[in-house]
């Protein structure tokens, strides 16, 4: 008890205040989301997220180097195509963007190359699956999702994360993996995402907005937090090897839950939304972005996530180093 105890004492000095810091941020812990157009033939900014471009598929290497270089140890691939059709087959051809996008940088450097698995930048209705009238197939999409998963492994892919929220994506990817020669490839899936407002930016970028309803179908209800759990529990009895949660900020709640309840890598998706809110902010002067940009990285890793998915993973990397 006061006077006798004081936690002022620990604050006084920097040095010590580094030595009893609980939370510690790495560009270890970092995944550095990247775009890759095919329509592009130059460096592409993006309006909606200040900082980030889109890139054609040729500067793959380049770019993910960059990354790989201030000590971020992966990069998540996205891939937008020059044509779209209504099944999204450009998701698994050989030559299909993320395909080429993955050869590329692992011709490059050493960086994990992370492949996400969807099929919304890829349908010509902006959908994550098969559709029969309004209806997003469940069922019908996973053999879709099996073929994209074996297609972005024979391209060079360390891991493979869906994030389309279908029920069973994880078994049927696990499974096509497995049969394919690739059992060691591990699965980091989608596991809560939730259908957020925080994803406004990414569909600028990838170009994936749906050309009819929306994704309520199949993404969580914002307010669900035990749903989250057992989303969780069923992707890891279908194989995957990492949990992830999407978006961050507004659900470190079940990042935490998550955390508590499973003995497996936690990782945690800061989306664009939650980035391109931060770079507004700091472009007006409200706010110092490097100070809010560490905190809410910070957070995220207070929260129980080993790993963070962030656009600013290379900013925050060269921060680290200082």
């Amino acid at each position: 008890m006061f006077p006798d105890t004081r936690l002022r004492r620990l604050r006084m000095n920097p040095q010590i205040r580094e030595m009893v810091r609980e939370t510690r941020l790495s560009p270890k812990n970092f995944i550095y989301p990247m775009f890759f157009n095919e329509n592009l033939q130059k460096e592409k900014p993006i309006a909606s997220m200040p900082g980030v471009s889109a890139f054609p598929v040729s500067q793959a290497g380049k770019e993910a180097a960059k990354a790989y270089e201030l000590g971020v140890p992966a990069v998540m691939i996205f891939g937008i195509p020059n044509h779209k059709d209504e099944e999204g087959s450009g998701a698994w051809i050989k030559d299909g963007v993320t395909q080429k996008a993955i050869r590329s940088v692992k011709k490059e450097c050493d960086v994990v190359v992370v492949a996400d698995l969807c099929l919304c930048e890829y349908t010509s209705h902006g959908h994550c699956g098969r559709v029969k009238g309004d209806e997003i197939l469940n069922d019908a999409t996973l053999e879709f999702y099996a073929k994209t998963a074996v297609s972005q492994a024979q391209a060079g892919a360390d891991m493979i994360a869906p994030s389309g929220m279908m029920d069973g994506m994880v078994a049927a990817i696990r499974t096509a993996l497995d049969d394919s020669g690739f059992r060691n490839i591990p699965i980091m899936s989608y596991s809560a995402k939730y259908a957020s407002g925080f994803y406004g930016p990414f569909r600028d970028a990838a170009e994936s907005a749906p050309k009819f309803g929306d994704r309520r179908s199949h993404q969580m209800d914002p307010p669900n937090a035990r749903e989250a759990i057992r989303e969780m529990e069923l992707d890891l009895e279908e194989g995957a090897d990492i949990l992830m949660v999407k978006p961050a900020l507004a659900y470190l709640d079940v990042i935490r839950d998550a955390r508590l309840m499973f003995n497996v890598p936690i990782a945690a998706y800061n989306v664009s939304g939650e980035y391109s809110m931060i770079m507004g902010a700091a472009e007006k002067g409200w706010i110092d972005r490097d100070r809010i940009m560490m905190e809410v990285l910070t957070a995220i890793k207070r929260a129980g996530a080993d790993i963070i998915l962030t656009y600013f993973a290379k900013e925050a990397a060269k921060k680290l180093r200082e």
